[in-house]
């Protein structure tokens, strides 16, 4: 079988029983063509030298984008082997980058309270645009309930019920997950939800489909910029990423924002953890054990 026919027979499988996320299946599809296109379309019969000459194609590119090639190309040769299309794993020929994951941009309790402030100088006039309303239902779901971008803008119409504080969330990987959603971003949902057309299909409908996720980002920059932020620090995820910061600093469970995230593994959770060193230090002075005996020692 020709390499497209492997990579399709590839990523089936990937979405079957891995649950693969579409753009992640786009993403390896993206990466085993061009391995396939620089290795003559003999992809899957490539040795370890053929391997070697891909690394070095690869030399220029960042660590995180090697990274993630190799690993496309490793579970396409994992797959091969286990259906037993090929005898051998060619795969550790392949390089391992050194990578650190970045912590992801930060915003201050401060910045976002000047933010929701100037939604409500938007959403508290007399007769409130419409798309105000849209802007400040988007913005309470994203900071207050940690959606990521595309499970925002694809939510279906009906998806939040007004006596239920919570929605059952289908996210990344095809995994579900329980979501609580404040009483401000239920309001800010029913406000908004007045206007959108009852036979709807989505909640955030925009032409013939939903909102599209880099309209979202516009619109946040937008905001951010009103509210005289540098737009350039704002984004769906930075706005997730603080909903999981300041929750850790008002005393979550990692495990239980684990949940709310939809992590697979608790790894990933961890990231989010970088509380402020001084808080910690006060934590640790007023709650281990020791300091009670302190306290008691003559």
């Amino acid at each position: 079988m020709s390499d497209p026919g492997l990579i399709d027979r590839f990523l089936e499988m990937m979405a079957a029983e891995r649950g693969a996320a579409r753009n992640t299946l786009l993403a390896y599809r993206t990466d085993l063509m061009l391995a396939s296109e620089v290795l003559g379309g003999r992809l899957e019969s490539a040795g370890q030298t053929d391997l070697a000459r891909l690394s070095a194609e690869w030399a220029t590119l960042a660590a995180s984008t090697a990274a993630r090639k190799a690993s496309a190309l490793r579970r396409f040769f994992a797959f091969l082997h286990e259906e037993g299309l090929r005898q051998d794993d060619p795969s550790a020929a392949l390089p391992r980058p050194a990578q650190r994951r970045p912590l992801p941009k930060l915003l201050t309790r401060q910045e976002i309270d000047r933010i929701f402030a100037e939604l409500a100088d938007l959403t508290g006039k007399a007769a409130p645009s419409p798309l105000d309303l849209r802007l400040s239902a988007l913005m309470e779901l994203l900071y207050g309930s940690g959606l990521r971008a595309t499970e925002l803008v694809s939510l279906p119409r009906r998806a939040l019920v007004s006596d239920r504080p919570f929605l059952i969330l289908r996210g990344k990987g095809g995994r579900e997950r329980l979501v609580p959603i404040s009483d401000r971003a239920r309001a800010a949902v029913a406000r908004w939800s007045a206007h959108v057309p009852a036979d709807a299909l989505w909640l955030f409908p925009s032409g013939k489909s939903h909102l599209s996720r880099i309209r979202l980002y516009q619109l946040v920059k937008e905001i951010a910029a009103a509210a005289g932020i540098a737009p350039e620090r704002v984004s769906p995820h930075v706005l997730r990423h603080a909903f999981a910061t300041h929750l850790l600093e008002g005393g979550a469970d990692l495990r239980a924002l684990q949940t709310m995230l939809g992590h697979a593994d608790i790894a990933t959770t961890q990231i989010y953890t970088h509380v402020d060193s001084r808080r910690l230090v006060e934590l640790v002075n007023a709650r281990h054990p020791l300091v009670d005996l302190k306290r008691g020692a003559p």
